[in-house]
């Protein structure tokens, strides 16, 4: 099967691989298939189980807080409410979206393709559900809502009664079986049951490729739907390097509000009390708690710094036709999209809790400021990091690099070895 790397363009022969094996590519050293661990009926399995947890999940209650002769108890949604309720509408909708429906939508769907695919039935909507299926992955966020609830029961849990309730419990299995489930997902093994008639593709025959089903067709379907998964053809994204900009501009201005600001702030018998990112960081070191305090400063301060300099780095060097660590620019385009979906942590905490820490001016915690300009930090990266197309790196390398083209390295949107 000729598949082409969508991180470099580069065409390769991908023949079905034995168990435990990885098959990298040749030219960015993207990996594009491994056997180890993967499996699509325990992909089912999991994946189906996180979907059925995820019901009681949001319907039983989530956690329960005492303070005197007061309880406040909360379930998974009641985060979103009393920040729309409070006026914080857009973090409010965004948390809503990343711990309640997105998980719903991506893990039924995802559970309805693998039983279909198990059952060797081929409808035509197969592809496109699991194109749908795995761009919402990323958005999918109970993994991330997870570490912000450990994080906030470790803040509170030495001055006030917490209790986990069954809804609590049901979540943290939907959570820990929704990341077995991205890491046992065999997704090569998916797209090669879900069949496509490729066209032959006959020496000089100038080429694109599917970024999401990597399926390689002749140049003249660009702008066409691609017959396995149905995403629009395109040799390179369309402005995928002025995308890419006008987000990055986007995300550093609100980048800066989002640490100088605070992200919540506390009242403490009638005192308030501003909480920036540093100074829950500092909270938890002195409270001895300096793994999350750790944890806190990567996902809060050094990811989204991370994402900023390398996507500005990578617009750099396409400007500059820059041929040097190629590699090393593709690995860290892998790193930058995959990790910045963790540093919604600190927003998380803050939904979790802010419906259980209401017992007026005893006890009680707001969204601020920081909240709002920190969430849209997090979703702008992401969305830069997704509008760029790294392939452009490898084309702009190859332009400014002085003697001739790797042979062995047959880049798409040129032609097809003979």
């Amino acid at each position: 099967m000729i598949i082409a790397c969508s991180h470099c363009g580069t065409l390769q022969s991908l023949v079905p691989l034995p168990p435990k094996t990885t098959a990298f590519c040749s030219v960015c050293e993207n990996p594009l298939e491994r056997t180890s661990g993967r499996s699509v009926a325990a992909a089912l399995a999991c994946a189906s189980a996180t979907l059925v947890l995820l019901f009681p999940a949001n319907l039983l209650p989530f956690l329960t807080v005492s303070l005197l002769d007061m309880r406040r108890v909360s379930r998974l949604g009641s985060g979103v409410v009393v920040l729309w309720a409070h006026q914080w509408i857009l973090v409010a909708v965004l948390v809503a979206a990343f711990a309640v429906v997105l998980p719903f939508v991506r893990y039924a769907l995802l559970t309805l393709v693998l039983c279909v695919v198990l059952l060797e039935r081929r409808p035509r909507w197969l592809g496109r559900a699991f194109r749908w299926a795995i761009e919402l992955d990323p958005w999918s966020m109970p993994d991330v809502f997870l570490v912000g609830l450990a994080v906030g029961y470790s803040r509170i849990v030495a001055n006030l009664t917490v209790t986990i309730g069954w809804g609590g419990f049901c979540f943290i299995a939907a959570a820990f079986l929704a990341m077995l489930s991205r890491a046992a997902l065999d997704r090569r093994t998916v797209w090669r049951a879900i069949e496509a008639d490729q066209p032959s593709l006959p020496a000089g025959t100038a080429l694109l490729s599917c970024t999401v089903c990597d399926l390689v067709l002749p140049l003249d379907h660009e702008g066409s739907p691609c017959p396995r998964c149905r995403l629009r053809l395109h040799a390179r994204k369309p402005d995928a390097l002025l995308r890419t900009l006008a987000l990055l501009i986007a995300a550093f201005v609100l980048y800066i509000p989002a640490n100088v600001y605070p992200m919540s702030s506390d009242t403490q018998l009638g005192q308030l009390i501003p909480y920036r990112i540093i100074d829950g960081i500092k909270e938890l070191y002195q409270a001895g708690l300096w793994p999350l305090g750790i944890l806190i400063f990567c996902t809060s301060i050094a990811i989204p710094f991370l994402k900023l300099a390398g996507l500005g780095w990578f617009l750099v060097s396409i400007r500059r036709r820059s041929s040097r660590r190629l590699r090393l620019k593709t690995r860290l385009y892998r790193l930058v999209d995959e990790i910045g979906r963790w540093s919604n942590t600190d927003v998380f905490t803050i939904a979790v809790f802010l419906p259980v820490l209401q017992f007026g001016t005893i006890a009680s915690s707001h969204a601020a400021t920081g909240a709002t300009a920190f969430i849209l930090v997090v979703v702008i990266t992401m969305f830069a990091s997704r509008a760029f197309d790294p392939r452009l790196m490898w084309d702009a390398g190859l332009e400014g690099e002085p003697g001739p083209r790797n042979a062995g390295a047959t880049q798409l949107g040129l032609e097809a070895a003979p």
